[in-house]
This record gives structure tokens, sequence and C-alpha cells, in this order.
């Protein structure tokens, strides 16, 4: 058996016990959360082991967000990059550390991104030096959308193979966002606001 994945936070638990496809090994909560899992009428596939906050957040560390859940699970199957149908809309992230940005981190991002544009795929790095913003920038589907690490951005390698830079212009004094942030909003813009062709 491969390692486990480690789930935490109310919504990504609460959608973990609702998958079917997801195996719980271990639940742990609060006796606050295990009564709000009750309220919301969530099956639980085990039993929760009703702990303090503290050894949750002990497990996770300090900064971690675990609203009193924490689960065990078997990870899901990943699909190979080779499986995607090429089409829509793909986020690629290039340095992404924090946990709480990232649900799961592509590793070998070089060969990553070749394969997707072997499958059709027009590759824009978001960089505050890119050539365009991206509202104004001409896009087709599909479409990988690729993002750095805050201050980090993305690496050299990595906007040496997109195939458009752009960046996200903000009117006054906002210059940066998270990459949370900048995620949302470059995929509220490449879906709905920009003169995207198929």
């Amino acid at each position: 058996m491969g390692a486990r994945a480690i789930l935490y936070g109310w919504h990504t638990v609460k959608a973990a016990l609702e998958n079917p496809a997801r195996r719980i090994r271990r639940l742990y909560a609060t006796p606050n959360a295990a009564r709000r899992l009750a309220e919301d009428g969530v099956a639980l596939a085990v039993e929760p082991e009703l702990v303090r906050p503290d050894a949750i957040a002990r497990r996770l560390g300090p900064d971690a967000v675990h609203n009193g859940v924490l689960a065990e699970a078997d990870p899901l199957p990943s699909p190979e990059l080779e499986e995607l149908e090429p089409a829509g809309i793909v986020l690629v992230l290039d340095q992404i550390t924090d946990p709480h940005n990232v649900g799961a981190i592509l590793q070998n991002l070089a060969r990553a991104l070749a394969a997707l544009r072997e499958r059709g795929y027009f590759l824009v790095g978001l960089d505050s030096a890119g050539d365009i913003d991206l509202r104004d920038a001409t896009l087709r589907t599909p479409l990988a959308l690729v993002l750095g690490a805050e201050g980090k951005g993305l690496r050299q390698s990595t906007r040496a193979s997109c195939d458009q830079l752009a960046r996200l212009d903000f009117p006054g004094r906002i210059k940066t966002l998270n990459v949370s942030n900048a995620a949302a909003l470059a995929l509220h813009i490449v879906t709905k606001g920009s003169r995207s062709h198929p």
C-alpha cells in the first residue's frame, strides 16, 4: 500500500467523506466537528476518533486551518497526462509549495508541459513581466494556464516553455495576488471575458 493522503479542513474532508471512490482509513474530529458532520447528514465510513484541536494541529503544523477534522485516506488514482482529453482548461503550477493553495502538485513540470503541448494545449504563463494583459490576449482551447509561486514567479525554463506570457493588470495600488486568487481571477477571465477562439 502506498502512502496515505492526509486531508484536512471542513470542505476537503466533507467532500472526501461524500466521495464513494474515496476510502477513508482514519477520521479525527473534535467533538464540535463530529456533531457538525452528523447535523449535515454526512455518512461516515469510519467512526471518528474524538480529539482536541491541538492534537490535529500537532500533526499538521501551527498554520494549518483544519476546522477540527483530519482524515487519512487511500490516495485516488491520478490520470496520466496522455489520458486527458485535449479540451477545456488546465492549471499548471510551478514551485507552489503552500498546501493551502494546492490540492496536488504535478512533478517533472518540463515533461508535463511538453506532453500538454503535444496534446494541442496552448500554454500561457502568468508572469508580472508578461507581454500582454491576460484580458487582451487572444487565447484558444485547449488552454493551460501556468502559474508560479508567490514572490518567485515562474522559473526561466518554465517561462521559455510557454507559448505566451501574460500578466494580470490591476487598477489602483493592487499589484499582485496570491496564487490561489490569481488562479481564480485568471480562470474567470479566460472562461468569461477573454477573446478566446476555439
